[in-house]
């Protein structure tokens, strides 16, 4: 084994390295969720902690980590009665990104429990994991079905294994590491509530500190072992401090007044459900334990808070972690009364500090009101420029600012027809590993989904030739049968946005905005890639290429500038071109084009041939694509559904894109039928 980079020797990442440490001191804080840029020591600082924890004792022989003190009742290598333990490391235990749920988990073998009548299992990474570390680097690009297995697990302490009636429970207590880069995509809000605290990293601007970053890594790299062993001091009273931390914890008394500014804290910020708090004040009582108090001090919880609310308070992925600090303060000061106070809730409160975003305060701007939107009769052919864009096409010439998008909604679900095969979503329908089963077929490797029925049917006429005698069926490899279900898949919905001229009028343009972010939360929520193209001026740019983060989208979207022609074709081809490059690259994922227009094709010879024939190009390749329809006022042109037409897609106008427009209305986009599987 590689000697690891010590803890001591991680340049600055003090919130890092102190929300690791009490998770060591008390591991009941529940976990660490590091969300930094790429390069900032989160693995590094992760994989060293595992060195600087106590040592367990397990029961000597148990694959699955059982205390000697207090073993599992229902270990499956049990029952343990008082037998030899041995003292062990603390392990941590990593979950690639690409694991399957048998590894996971662990396998049963399905074959000798048919035919034998026995519990052959082989534990997973849980079982490893148990009583130790659970480190899973880029935890957001986990698929969702092992995200499923981590939340059962971390919920209820064990991991459970059930394959067509048989089943084998262990203990799965784990302290659960997750490091992650935002522009890659967000973790779903359910394992983003199981992570006890989340600190925030990136790389220092200072350059000394730069230089000492490179000069330790250097050094490391050269001799690992001699580099340690510098370090050794260092480590060593770390870990006496951990050791002597946890045996404080148990004195550490958390107070009346603590645990009011706590639930104050929590109610201020409007935190979900009471995790929260629970989590708050393990980790008040942790740090004091740290500091070597048996006394939580209002400064424990001020630091619990700034480590265990910021990702609590997220109400979807654009909002921006952290917390208000000036608020936070606020909020402490006003509930930090003492314990000796007789009558606590007798203390005068006075008023209510004003609504700074009610009436009469600042609260938001006002909203950009009809400046130059064009009169709802004043609506010119496809092919005429409009009064915003009849400007040259001079970088700039004809820009306006940008405008602040519209509430985002709940939007009808736009789905691509056919049953694909890509990775494992919300969208469209799928060949998956996980959903309703439709059907069996030999394995192709591994078995992991057993069909009874098929096997005992493809097994049955053989019982005799192969000498049954007894109650068992005789089962051989060639008779089982691997489920094929069918379930949903993630797709790559790339939104192609009109930002010329003619959707340059400021209510339009934030309601335009407004639906696209309501598409793109609605991507999130699907576990979909996306990819953002604009077309304005004269030339067509990928604003954002196909990613998961749906963050990085709604921030460029934020900041697209309008005005200028509608170079409507090579929006178009441009989009097309990604596609094709993003094909290659995975083939699997099915794409879904939302092109976002009022129709009008203007600017350069013969603009709307050229965009007609650019258009015919999806339909000639199948590709699904949807137009949102965003013109406006009392006289309509359809530009948009003819449109709709040229990519063999159909049309939708920004009302019918509400899913309250028709209850329940699922829209399946036209355009892969002609390929559908």
């Amino acid at each position: 084994m590689s000697t690891p980079f010590p803890f001591t020797a991680v340049v600055g990442q003090d919130d890092l390295r102190l929300a690791l440490l009490l998770n060591a001191v008390s591991p009941a804080v529940g976990g660490v969720l590091v969300r930094g840029e790429k390069g900032t020591a989160k693995s590094t600082a992760v994989r060293a902690l595992s060195v600087l924890m106590p040592e367990v004792d397990v029961v000597a022989g148990c694959r699955f980590s059982c205390d000697p003190d207090a073993p599992d009742p229902a270990c499956p290598d049990g029952p343990h009665d008082g037998g030899p333990y041995v003292s062990r490391p603390a392990r941590t235990v990593e979950l690639p990104v690409g694991a399957s749920e048998d590894r996971l988990v662990g396998a049963l073998d399905i074959e000798r429990a048919l035919a034998e009548g026995v519990k052959a299992f082989e534990p997973g990474l849980l079982a490893d994991a148990h009583r130790g570390i659970l480190y899973v680097d880029e935890v957001n690009l986990l698929h969702d079905h092992l995200v499923d297995l981590l939340l059962d697990a971390a919920a209820m302490g064990a991991s459970y294994v059930e394959r067509e009636g048989v089943s084998v429970r262990h203990a799965a207590r784990f302290l659960l590491v997750g490091t992650m880069n935002p522009e890659e995509g967000e973790l779903r809000p359910q394992l983003l509530d199981r992570f006890g605290l989340t600190v925030e990293v990136a790389a220092s601007r200072e350059p000394d500190q730069r230089v000492e970053v490179v000069r330790r890594r250097l050094a490391y790299d050269d001799d690992p072992d001699g580099f340690a062993a510098r370090w050794a001091d260092e480590e060593s009273a770390v870990r006496a401090r951990i050791a002597a931390a946890r045996g404080l914890l148990p004195s550490v008394r958390l107070g009346d007044a603590a645990l009011r500014q706590i639930a104050a804290t929590c109610a201020a910020f409007e935190v979900d459900g009471m995790r929260a708090d629970i989590v708050m004040a393990r980790t008040a009582t942790a740090l004091a334990a740290w500091a070597g108090r048996t006394e939580v001090l209002p400064e424990d919880v001020r630091q619990a808070a700034l480590l265990a609310l910021p990702h609590r308070r997220r109400r979807n992925p654009f909002d921006a972690p952290g917390l208000d600090e000036d608020k936070l303060d606020e909020t402490l000061e006003e509930f930090g009364g003492s314990d000796d106070d007789p009558d606590p809730d007798a203390r005068p409160d006075g008023d209510p500090d004003p609504d700074p975003d009610g009436p009469g305060g600042g609260g938001q701007p006002p909203q950009d009101g009809p400046d130059g939107e064009s009169p709802a009769g004043d609506v010119p052919a496809r092919g005429e420029p409009s009064q915003d864009e009849r400007a040259p096409d001079a970088p700039g010439a004809g820009e306006r600012s940008p405008v602040r998008a519209a509430e985002p909604f709940r939007t009808k679900v736009l789905s691509v027809p056919g049953l694909g095969e890509g990775a494992a979503g919300r969208r469209s329908r799928a060949r998956t590993e996980h959903g309703r089963t439709t059907g069996s077929r030999r394995p192709r490797g591994t078995l992991t989904k057993l069909h009874l029925a098929a096997t005992v049917l493809a097994a049955a006429p053989h019982q005799r030739a192969r000498g049954r005698s007894g109650p068992g069926l005789v089962v051989r490899r060639d008779d089982l049968r691997q489920a094929t279900r069918e379930g949903r898949e993630g797709n790559l919905v790339l939104f192609v946005v009109d930002a010329s001229g003619s959707m340059a009028a400021r209510q339009r343009m934030g309601a335009v905005k407004g639906a696209v972010l309501s598409l793109l939360l609605d991507a999130y929520q699907r576990r979909d890639k996306v990819g953002l193209v604009t077309f304005r001026g004269s030339a067509a740019e990928v604003a954002l290429p196909p990613t998961s983060s749906v963050d990085a989208a709604a921030a460029r979207l934020e900041s697209l500038p309008t005005g200028g022609r509608t170079p409507l074709a090579a929006g178009l081809l441009r989009a097309h071109e990604v596609l094709r490059v993003e094909r290659l690259r995975d083939a699997t994922r099915r794409p879904l084009v939302v092109v976002v227009t009022d129709g009008r094709a203007t600017g350069g010879p013969e603009p709307v041939a050229l965009a007609g024939r650019a258009a015919r190009l999806f339909a000639a390749g199948g590709l699904a694509s949807v137009v949102v329809d965003c013109e406006a006022g009392p006289v309509r042109l359809g530009l948009a559904g003819r449109l709709a037409d040229e990519l063999g897609g159909s049309a939708v106008t920004l009302d019918e894109l509400r899913a309250d427009s028709i209850a329940g209305l699922v829209r399946e986009v036209q355009g892969t039928s002609r390929r559908a599987a």
